[in-house]
């Protein structure tokens, strides 16, 4: 493992509610080191999930500051932190969003389509391989509605990776799996992170998961508890 890809310094978030404001983040300090696949783990409610969408500038925390390769992410403007999500993030989310009209192979080829990678054989090709990396490779011209909700998870996965992105920000992506899927899915993101070189962090409160990661992130009522 070389730099960090992300650093948060003391960061805070707080939300307005009646009467007053709701602390859910207090004074976080985390690194994510480049190539690492990192647990950010947690009960519903204590803000990894806040976290992870600071992390990924999907909004702003009220104090302290994110670092992305360096460069804090408050003084990026809009548009180049909407390159960075779109060329430099792969995002996985608890529900797939896999484009119904679209096969497997399309879903994929249609995500590099949106980060600028120009199409070629070298697409296609990357597309084939990131399939038969989540172990779909007999899948390729199946439907959404024609594959499990496992498989479905693979192909959001596959689509993550395909653009070689810095970093996958994963929220939550096994709680509607079966056990043994969600294991294999962890499993598949530590085998990706070596790999690949790609870093990712992950949401859960999943304990039996706990062993794929490289280190855990633990929140608990907003604050971080180790480390």
């Amino acid at each position: 493992m070389g730099k960090n890809v992300i650093e948060v310094e003391n960061v805070s978030r707080a939300f307005p509610v009646p009467g007053g404001e709701f602390l859910a983040l207090k004074h976080i300090n985390a690194v994510v080191p480049e190539g690492s696949f990192v647990i950010l783990k947690g009960r519903s409610g204590s803000g990894k999930t806040t976290l992870m969408n600071l992390i990924g500038t999907l909004d702003k925390p009220t104090e302290g500051r994110i670092l992305i390769d360096g460069v804090d992410a408050a003084k990026l403007s809009d548009y180049e932190k909407e390159e960075i999500r779109r060329k430099d993030f792969g995002f996985v989310f608890q529900s797939v969003s896999l484009i119904p009209s679209l096969s497997a192979f399309q879903n994929v080829e249609f995500s590099m389509r949106m980060a600028g990678v120009k199409y070629g054989k070298d697409r296609d090709k990357r597309v084939e391989e990131c399939l038969r990396l989540v172990g779909l490779g007999n899948r390729m011209s199946h439907m959404p509605a024609e594959m499990s909700g496992g498989e479905q998870q693979r192909v959001a996965i596959a689509r993550a990776l395909a653009h070689r992105p810095k970093l996958i920000l994963a929220d939550e992506p096994t709680a509607e799996l079966d056990s043994a899927m969600a294991a294999r899915i962890a499993e598949l993101f530590g085998e990706m992170s070596k790999k690949e070189g790609i870093t990712i962090l992950m949401t859960t409160h999943d304990v039996g998961l706990m062993g794929a990661a490289d280190f855990l992130i633990e929140l608990e009522n907003g604050e971080r508890i180790n480390g």
